[in-house]
């Protein structure tokens, strides 16, 4: 198979969908492997490295859509990328497509089948390849609500955590799991006052034994969340249901209630935002502010720290990509875990909550798999 990376265009995205040491193990199982010149460069891997790795280096983007039978991304591809895939074409990427009804459009008329990284499971129960990105952006939630929260940018004036003498930051995340539980490592490690609320009893209970005591858990109610939301310096937004639009579980009318120049960090953004209040913004362009209140709400935040990233990325979807380009549509149908990661094929909808979310005819995956 021919494998095509092409270089990120969304902006201040620096990750690449393969790294050079991705590129040599493609190689050893006989794919060819294309990538768009500078691809790498935002990760410092030049296209010396990965012609050094057996790929071949193609000057743009036209390119490796017209040549490649699998093309391999970080981000759910953009207006002008998804009308370069065709029929028969497969993408592997992230997708997050129920909040996005135009590039769910894009790629239905394209014919491609697309794989999200975000709804390929594991034999826990897990989302693999999501999970590396929730730690990187649950860690870089708390750098941005410290930032945001300087008065220089428009927060409270307050030192997460805090000195002696000076009570520290209070910090209210929202959902116990992977982006909340890196988050409040985090938080905890610069010594704020962090608070986790969940719906999951036993998550509740596991997050206490590993912090030891050192965070407070709260199981998640209407009274909760306001009680803890009004009193916090930074609200992190941590919630995920898999494949679907997030829950809108910080109103409008609640921000009333916050402080001023408290901080909202939104890291569910990509499945649409758990704030009522949320858009979509850019590293460029990271904050805006609604009834006193800091939004940050950038849709790619692990773009920040590309190499970190990147890296953390290939280790995780190496896997599952090399099981596509060496088996096809074939390695859909007999792997469970990348059936789960399925969201469009041919023109029709094959993940339910994408369907459920975008008002589609759910389509049956043993009719569109059949294989010859």
């Amino acid at each position: 198979m021919r494998v095509g990376c092409p270089k990120e265009i969304k902006n201040h995205e620096y990750r690449v969908g393969l790294t050079p040491g991705a590129v040599r193990e493609y190689v050893a199982h006989g794919h060819d492997v294309i990538v768009e010149t500078k691809a790498g460069m935002g990760i410092d891997a030049d296209d010396a490295a990965y012609q050094a790795a057996g790929a071949q280096i193609v000057g743009s983007a036209r390119e490796i859509f017209e040549r490649s039978d699998m093309v391999v991304k970080v981000k759910e591809p953009q207006p002008s990328e998804w009308a370069q895939l065709r029929d028969g074409q497969l993408l592997y990427t992230y997708l997050h497509l129920a909040p996005d009804p135009e590039q769910t459009k894009g790629l239905l008329a394209s014919g491609c089948t697309a794989v999200a990284y975000e709804t390929v499971t594991d034999d826990r129960g897990g989302l693999p390849l999501l999970a590396p990105m929730s730690e990187v952006a649950g860690r870089l939630a708390i750098q941005a609500g410290a930032t945001s929260l300087q008065k220089a940018n428009g927060g409270r004036g307050i030192l997460l955590g805090g000195v002696p003498g000076v009570l520290p930051a209070k910090i209210t995340i929202i959902g116990g799991g992977v982006v909340g539980l890196n988050s409040a490592k985090m938080a905890v490690g610069l010594g704020a006052d962090v608070t986790i609320l969940d719906r999951s009893l036993p998550r509740l209970r596991q997050l206490d034994d590993i912090f030891g005591g050192r965070v407070h858990t709260r199981y998640s109610t209407i009274e909760a969340l306001e009680e803890e939301v009004f009193s916090a310096d930074v609200v992190i937004g941590a919630v995920l249901i898999p494949g679907a639009a997030a829950p809108k579980l910080v109103t409008r009318e609640m921000l009333s209630g916050m402080k001023n120049g408290s901080v909202i960090v939104d890291v569910a953004i990509d499945q649409g935002g758990c704030f009522e209040t949320s858009h979509a913004t850019t590293h460029a362009d990271p904050t805006y502010v609604v009834d006193g209140v800091i939004h940050y709400c950038v849709a790619n935040m692990p773009g920040a720290v590309p190499i970190t990233s990147a890296h953390a990325l290939n280790n995780a979807t190496l896997q599952y990509g090399l099981l596509l380009a060496d088996k096809g549509l074939k390695a859909i149908a007999e792997d469970r875990h990348l059936r789960a990661g399925l969201n469009v094929h041919k023109g029709r909808i094959t993940s339910r909550p994408v369907a459920e979310a975008l008002g589609y005819e759910l389509a049956d995956l043993d009719q569109v798999l059949k294989v010859a």
